[in-house]
């Protein structure tokens, strides 16, 4: 399900940011305005509550310390995805190399175990058995099924994130989408 972002002027939101007198305010109103999505991306990724809040902390305040470097190519919210994808990427790298897991079967294993651990998961049979089939899929498939499906969002905005041309992302996201529907529902599709 897609967490609806508040409406934001980013373009005001930007400039109020770059001010130093209006910057820490401008700040909690771009953690307020993009927190859950954000959240909710980190959490599709590293499947455990407690280790997206901890990365969702660690996305703002990477943020802070990075908001000269922000030059606004990109849109704000794109910019704050790609550093939340970014981080969640170390982290299962940082996580799967403590773990000694180093397959994909095994990655997918330890999302999975993850997953089920983690006490704040409240899904019904289906919605787990939806949850393994995307843990199943590799990372790539797996992030651009999560930024489409669930997050909704357009391919060029995925494609600025995890810099990959859109035809790619279309690919990888008809493949993922083919196995995570043959997982579920055992027909192909």
């Amino acid at each position: 399900m897609a967490v609806k972002k508040p409406e934001i002027d980013e373009k005001e939101l930007i400039a109020r940011l770059q001010d130093p007198a209006k910057a820490r305010a401008a700040f909690d109103d771009m953690m307020r305005a993009y927190g859950e999505s954000i959240y909710w991306q980190i959490r599709k990724m590293v499947l455990n509550h407690d280790d997206a809040l901890d990365l969702l902390q660690n996305c703002f305040i990477k943020a802070w310390n990075n908001l000269d470097h922000f030059r606004g190519d990109a849109k704000l919210s794109t910019w704050l995805y790609k550093i939340a994808v970014n981080e969640s990427i170390n982290f299962i790298n940082r996580e799967k190399a403590r773990s000694n897991v180093s397959a994909d079967a095994q990655e997918n294993e330890f999302l999975i175990s993850n997953l089920a651990a983690d006490e704040y998961f409240d899904g019904d049979e289906l919605h787990l058995a939806l949850q393994k089939a995307v843990a199943a899929l590799p990372e790539k498939q797996r992030l651009v099924f999560n930024m489409r499906y669930f997050d909704e969002m357009k391919y060029e905005d995925i494609s600025e994130i995890l810099g990959t041309s859109v035809g790619a992302l279309k690919a990888n996201y008809h493949h993922a989408l083919k196995k995570v529907t043959e997982a579920v529902t055992g027909e192909s599709i």
